[in-house]
């Protein structure tokens, strides 16, 4: 009697949870990676706008394969989620995502007025199989990977190639982000840089080449940087080049927007360079995953997280770029420190000569040499394998030095930071 007075106990929670679902919006999202004040204000204004109550709530991953698996897997019923390019590639060609509803009624339609036309084109490349990404997804943040480093010890030109990773003169001041997707793809562009030039094979036709034969090639290139990197790094390698223990890392734009503020103010002079061989950029996006229970406050949510004065004060918290084409943005972002450059681009006709910080918003001439990256599929295997292999079985003496000061400094850095200096988080990206 007395279990099967639990089990009906059970029963009616379960049954009240699911009658009040409709009133609730799981949100699953990267760490850092939003302006949480915004988070009640959408509860109130999905009030206002649709007569209903809302609760969010609000989780965080930090790696995208995490993510996949509590949908893929789990079944987990969050409402939206913000994965990576490959990964919503991944989701749409497993049939793991819901289109994404328009029509708000009265409501402005924020995120069609306002989407970049270059993200909607990049969105409509990604290889979803019969779908088409712009339907499924809506673009949140976008960024490059290039080349960040220290203009005391290193010159323009030697950071306007890949090929300074492999330079001697920089040995053990070189951080590689531990992340084998992006490595291989800046590294095959470089490899078949002349192929590239004479027209023999494209930018976007090389991120959908996983052959053997590439694998190889950058497995032998990397083998050869292999000696000069002092670490492998998927977060900590931004604080090594503020504090001069780094000269040169492998980087994403964001991290890298973070560290030259910091280092200005220590009095280093750390730069940013997209290799004239060309670059990957890559995107975050939301999406409704399969298993979403509140369908309407999903499209609610994406729809509020694309207003113009929402999306500025995500950039503002995050540091990294919205891929909204919104006149509002441009301007908040437009600062006269900067020489003009081309985000026509991006923002359309009038944004030729605009002074915006070029780390965050390529200037047309660079973006001419980019392209974006893709998921492996069944051969994402052979592409982690080619990276441990690349790493080594075990870490060197200097990494292991570099990681037991980072330690330390960082505490140190944290606490100076919350009490003193009270600076915006920087999102710790997984690629």
């Amino acid at each position: 009697m007395k279990r099967f007075l639990v089990f009906l106990a059970a029963a009616s929670m379960l049954c009240a949870c699911m009658q009040d679902r409709d009133q609730i919006l799981k949100v699953y999202n990267w760490s850092d990676y939003i302006d949480e004040s915004v988070i009640p204000e959408f509860e109130q204004w999905y009030q206002e706008q649709t007569g209903r109550n809302i609760r969010v709530i609000y989780q965080t991953f930090d790696v995208n394969e995490t993510m996949l698996s509590k949908v893929e897997k789990g079944h987990e019923d969050f409402d939206v989620l913000c994965p990576s390019d490959y990964i919503i590639e991944r989701m749409l060609q497993n049939h793991l995502l819901l289109p994404i509803d328009r029509d708000f009624g009265d409501t402005p339609n924020y995120i069609d007025d306002n989407l970049s036309p270059y993200v909607r084109d990049r969105f409509n490349k990604m290889s979803g199989g019969a779908f088409n990404a712009n339907d499924y997804a809506v673009g949140y943040m976008w960024g490059t990977t290039g080349i960040l480093y220290n203009a005391k010890y290193v010159t323009a030109e030697e950071a306007s190639t890949w090929d300074v990773i492999r330079n001697p003169k920089f040995a053990d001041k070189i951080f590689i982000k531990d992340s084998p997707r992006d490595v291989f793809s800046q590294i095959i562009i470089y490899l078949r840089r002349d192929d590239v030039a004479s027209g023999k094979v494209t930018l976007d036709e090389l991120m959908n080449d996983s052959s053997d034969e590439s694998l190889e090639a950058v497995e032998a290139y990397m083998k050869q940087v292999r000696p000069l990197v002092a670490g492998w790094e998927a977060d900590f390698g931004k604080d090594q080049m503020t504090q001069e223990r780094g000269w040169l890392s492998l980087n994403w734009s964001g991290d890298a927007v973070w560290a030259i503020e910091e280092a200005e103010e220590m009095g280093v002079d750390l730069r940013y360079s997209l290799p004239r061989e060309g670059f990957a950029v890559w995107f975050d996006g939301w999406v409704i995953p399969k298993f979403a229970q509140n369908i309407t406050a999903a499209k609610y949510w994406i729809n509020f997280m694309s207003r113009p004065d929402i999306v500025i004060r995500n950039v503002d918290v995050t540091g990294y770029v919205s891929v909204s084409g919104a006149p509002e943005v441009l301007e908040a972002f437009t600062d006269e420190k900067y020489d003009p450059i081309d985000l026509s681009y991006f923002f359309g006709p009038g944004a030729e000569s605009v002074c915006v910080n070029p780390v965050l918003y390529p200037d047309k001439a660079d973006i001419e040499r980019s392209t974006q990256e893709h998921d492996w599929g069944d051969r994402t295997p052979e592409l982690v394998a080619m990276w441990s292999r690349v790493k080594g079985e075990n870490a060197s003496g200097m990494t292991m030095v570099v990681v037991a000061v980072f330690i330390v400094a960082l505490a140190a850095f944290a606490v100076y930071s919350k009490f003193f200096k009270g600076r915006r988080k920087s999102r710790r990206h997984r690629r």
